[in-house]
């Protein structure tokens, strides 16, 4: 049986494995087909590729997108995309310049709450094309302002906390026409990560379907299995093909490793029989 990974992270984005040393653990890990998303950008996907040349794991182009949709940052994962496509690729280009200039404006911030060099700290952890929060956490571990990245956010980067900047990324209709238009699947990222109502759900579910979206994450990382049975319900109410992925970050997160999710059940038709 294939063993599928569609959601993961490098240091392209916020990941702490280099795109080469992802797809050896994921071969060590047993996974047999490996997609690589990083946030907002493609940087780590031809590293990944030439890493899983004549090796038994099969990489797939992707990417993870931030969109904002009414008060919500939501995160639209694009599936087998075309990393040459110029329309997706400009649409990166400008969530991550928008990302440098929250960037600025977290470490502005920070500093009048009494942090100095944030950005350049928070940068030594980032890769040339993407800096984060993420980065901005383990720049406050080792400064000794918290005591790990979990505990940086609660006190410093959501919101009402000093370094809180709120997201104003690309929409949802914008983000499912790059996936599309690149030739790849757009699928919502854990939906229930969201904490959302069920209405509202529905809702984004309901726009995201009309906007031209084909899966949904049903099985995610950290998931108890009364949720995976509410989100396959969901794809088979609106006739959504069903993705799976860890979202997996770095080995120090115990609770996410590449591979370990729960399976997908038998009523879901999975996104990957579009690619055989």
């Amino acid at each position: 049986m294939t063993h599928y990974d569609l959601h993961c992270h490098s240091t392209a984005s916020d990941g702490a494995l280099s795109p080469q040393a992802l797809v050896e653990r994921a071969i060590q890990q047993g996974v047999d087909v490996l997609a690589l998303t990083d946030h907002d950008g493609t940087e780590g996907i031809v590293a990944a590729l030439r890493a899983a040349e004549e090796q038994p794991l099969t990489l797939i182009p992707g990417v993870e997108i931030s969109v904002s949709w009414y008060s919500s940052t939501i995160h639209i994962i694009g599936l087998n995309i075309d990393i040459d496509n110029a329309k997706l690729q400009t649409g990166l280009a400008k969530i991550r310049d928008y990302r440098q200039q929250r960037a600025e404006e977290i470490a502005h911030r920070l500093e009048k709450s009494g942090i100095s060099g944030a950005l350049e700290g928070a940068a030594q952890y980032a890769s040339k094309t993407m800096l984060g929060r993420m980065h901005f956490a383990q720049f406050l571990v080792e400064q000794g302002h918290a005591s790990d990245t979990k505990d940086v956010f609660k006190r410093f980067l959501v919101r009402g906390k000093p370094g809180y900047v709120p997201g104003q990324w690309t929409d949802l209709e914008s983000a499912v026409e790059w996936i599309t238009g690149a030739g790849g699947q757009a699928a919502i990222a854990h939906p229930l990560r969201y904490k959302m109502t069920a209405s509202k759900l529905r809702r984004l579910i309901d726009n995201f379907k009309t906007a031209g979206g084909q899966a949904i994450e049903v099985s995610s990382g950290h998931q108890h299995p009364d949720q995976l049975r509410n989100v396959a319900a969901l794809a088979k109410q609106y006739d959504l093909l069903a993705s799976c992925g860890s979202d997996f970050h770095s080995p120090d997160q115990s609770w996410s490793e590449l591979g370990r999710f729960l399976p997908l059940p038998a009523s879901c038709k999975p996104v990957w029989t579009l690619w055989q």
